[in-house]
């Protein structure tokens, strides 16, 4: 049976999110294994700046998510942040955010599916990769193919596993830090001087790394996918994307902060394992048995939690896509329990193909899967905040009236933001890391635009048999790509 109930606003999907889900499925998706690993590539580049960077990069993400949470609270329809794109922007930029978007989610979902399987093979290391990675994708499939509800309560365990971690590290950190733990005397405070100094590489390193900085908070953007599914988008949404942006304020910043007081930069620079994580090495000295695989569990369920969020997230998008008439309209129809199970299914495909790519050319094609993925997780922040500022100069912001959050100095604070994309963006080409941005993002981003002129046609057609209604007020009754 299928719900064919694609013009109500949330496109046939079932409310049944909670705000403390919400929240927990925006984490999931944005706190990653890179943490708990060290970030050492932004260490290596920065040294103990890297703290304050952390800092920047969540100044940027609250800007991000209060812009997303101001207009999805006034529009709740299914499609998020392309459905806001499609209306304030035109039908061109929803059609390139959103696709561009998607191959981006199903290849990092694929990334981080056989990243998952490798750590399933630190207890079974004869295991071949296949196996925990086919494994691991129908789980994740068949958790996104549950009712919403079901999906949120997994995902919010999920999430909540690698909090807690997060949570104990920056506790026992503090008190190792001016107490000492298990016999060991107090870390202090040196290792933020030491070793070269607190910016060891001076403007040009912390410029670079302000790169890694910024992006590990990809995934903030997911809140406003929610709005369709949320019990009270009004307030839920907007609750959400504060809570959200404040525990990745603490995990980042704080957590950061602990890794370079208990452990030398040059230390975490180098890290290559779950068995080097500071984390396993503070939880060692003070007594935790089996640390090294009990970090390996929490970054297991780190990477199962942000590869099942963003699934979720790549499944509406590509539901908004059909209901836009931009995809096949049976991506559009949702299950018995109002999950958009094709788009679900769609989706995991790509990251089965994805996933892949991944193992079996590691050194070739899939860095260049990862470079596409990257520059279009900017360019997607980048068209966000163009799309605020849209919607703040339609005026449809004044006749909505005060909503639960805005974007406080919008809309000079938009513009300063969009520069800042800019900036990150430019400067992803200076980090060998990221050097492939630019060369498959760009070339990727153009085949997508170009790509546009097979459905345009037809929506036309559709939209000239459905004209827009001639208000440009906010409806609850607006079908999503039909305005």
């Amino acid at each position: 049976m299928t719900d064919t109930r694609a013009g109500r606003p949330g496109g046939g999907l079932d409310r049944s999110l909670g705000s403390r889900q919400i929240m927990m499925l925006s984490i999931g998706g944005a706190l990653g294994t890179g943490l708990f690993l060290g970030a050492s590539l932004a260490m290596s580049m920065a040294g103990p700046s890297v703290v304050v960077l952390y800092l920047v990069g969540a100044v940027f993400a609250a800007a991000l998510a209060y812009a997303l949470a101001e207009m999805a609270s006034a529009h709740p329809e299914a499609g998020g942040f392309g459905w806001l794109a499609d209306r304030y922007l035109g039908p061109l930029a929803g059609y390139v955010q959103r696709w561009s978007y998607w191959g981006c989610l199903v290849v990092t979902i694929g990334g981080e599916i056989v990243a998952a399987g490798i750590y399933l093979r630190f207890w079974w290391p004869e295991l071949p990769l296949w196996i925990p990675v086919v494994a691991l994708t129908v789980l994740i499939a068949a958790i996104n193919c549950a009712a919403v509800s079901v999906f949120g309560e997994l995902e919010y365990w999920f999430a909540l596993i690698k909090v807690l971690a997060v949570v104990l590290f920056i506790g026992f950190g503090v008190v190792f830090i001016f107490f000492g733990v298990g016999g060991e005397p107090a870390a202090g405070l040196g290792n933020w001087t030491e070793h070269g100094g607190f910016a060891p590489h001076g403007a040009e390193g912390m410029l670079l790394a302000l790169t890694v900085t910024t992006l590990a908070y990809g995934g903030t953007e997911a809140v406003a996918m929610t709005a369709a599914e949320s019990k009270d988008p009004g307030k839920d949404v907007p609750r959400a994307a504060r809570g959200v942006v404040l525990r990745l304020l603490l995990f980042y910043v704080l957590g950061t902060a602990v890794i370079v007081s208990v452990m030398p930069w040059t230390e975490t620079a180098n890290v290559s394992g779950v068995d080097q994580s500071p984390f396993v090495r503070l939880f060692d000295l003070i007594g935790v048995p089996a640390a090294a695989a009990l970090m390996n569990a929490v970054v297991l369920t780190a990477a199962l939690s942000a590869a099942n969020t963003n699934l979720y997230v790549a499944s509406r998008m590509m539901h908004s896509l059909a209901l836009s008439g931009f995809a096949p309209r049976a991506l559009g129809r949702t299950s018995s329990r109002r999950t958009p199970l094709a788009a679900v299914l769609a989706s995991a495909v790509g990251l089965v193909a994805a996933a892949v790519v991944s193992a079996v050319s590691p050194e070739d094609a899939f860095p260049v899967l990862l470079g596409a993925a990257l520059f279009t997780g900017m360019a997607t922040w980048l068209i966000i905040f163009a799309t605020h500022l849209a919607y703040r100069r339609s005026g449809v912001a004044q006749a909505v009236g005060k909503p639960a959050v805005r974007l406080p100095g919008a809309p000079v604070t938009t513009l300063i933001a969009m520069a800042f994309t800019v900036l990150v963006m430019v400067l992803t080409g200076f980090v060998d890391a990221f050097s492939l941005a630019w060369k498959a993002g760009v070339p990727f981003i153009v085949v997508v635009a170009l790509s546009y002129m097979l459905p345009a046609r037809k929506r036309r057609r559709t939209a000239a048999a459905n004209p827009p209604a001639a208000s440009a007020q906010p409806s609850t009754n607006a079908v999503p790509g039909q305005n």
